[in-house]
């Protein structure tokens, strides 16, 4: 079908925009790949829930549509239980990951740092290429590095130094987490419709029950419902994808 220059643009958010098109998910074209192609979309958070939170609907859209998701977690939220020794926490979120990304279609990666004591370094960037080459993502999220958590920002400038060194070849979408209490001075640029996949987004945010997710997750439900009320549907996520990298395009 023939695609306009406004449409192009639109298509940025995909899979959303291919969706409005009424082009399958599945024929999601960047890098040369064929109509089809199965993806590789890789997600980066700080700590176990941020994926979920920030991505969940994406991720959820993405795994329906046939392609591989992973979510790379950069600690196990060792210091996120109160009372709990780094061991327990890191055992008990660790398994929390594992049952969120089952709801979403995902596979956990744990990249090994620790919670609250996260490093940006020449170890770390080295780390993040390692991680980064041997996934071979076709498309990546991580988090808005101007956010009040270190850990976020450290997972966002790990990521934005691996995707530069790799050649910028892929696109890079960051994501929003508690936005004007974490993620801040945030303007998206895109936005994936998460209206039909909400519920699981929800449940996967609630398989971290160590975190409390009915104190906070009700602050992602009202964020979804304002981005979706931006971007015309019921519930949205809003990105701000990195303009030198590649648009994502139908074939």
């Amino acid at each position: 079908m023939p695609v306009s220059r406004r449409d192009a643009l639109r298509l940025l958010a995909a899979p959303v925009g291919l969706a409005a098109l009424g082009v399958a998910p599945s024929g999601i074209g960047m890098r040369g790949a064929r109509s089809g192609a199965r993806l590789k979309v890789l997600v980066a958070g700080g700590h176990p829930d941020d994926p979920e939170s920030g991505c969940g609907g994406a991720m959820a859209r993405y795994a329906d549509a046939g392609h591989e998701v992973v979510a790379l977690y950069l600690t196990r939220g060792e210091a996120g239980i109160e009372g709990a020794t780094h061991a327990d926490a890191a055992r008990i979120r660790t398994a929390e990951s594992e049952r969120a990304c089952r709801i979403l279609g995902a596979r956990p990666v744990f990249f090994g740092q620790v919670d609250g004591d996260t490093r940006v370094d020449r170890d770390a960037y080295a780390a993040m290429r390692e991680v980064m080459e041997r996934e071979k993502p076709d498309l990546i999220f991580t988090h808005w590095p101007v956010d009040t958590h270190p850990d976020h920002r450290a997972a966002s400038l790990l990521v934005y130094d691996a995707w530069m060194r790799m050649g910028r070849k892929v696109p890079l979408a960051y994501f929003e987490v508690l936005t004007g209490e974490q993620t801040e001075v945030f303007r998206p640029t895109d936005y994936v419709d998460i209206t039909a996949v909400a519920r699981r987004k929800r449940d996967a945010c609630f398989a971290h029950a160590s975190q409390k997710p009915e104190e906070w997750y009700p602050v992602h439900e009202r964020m979804g419902r304002f981005r979706g009320m931006e971007h015309g549907c019921e519930a949205a996520e809003a990105f701000v994808r990195h303009d030198a990298g590649p648009a994502i395009l139908p074939p």
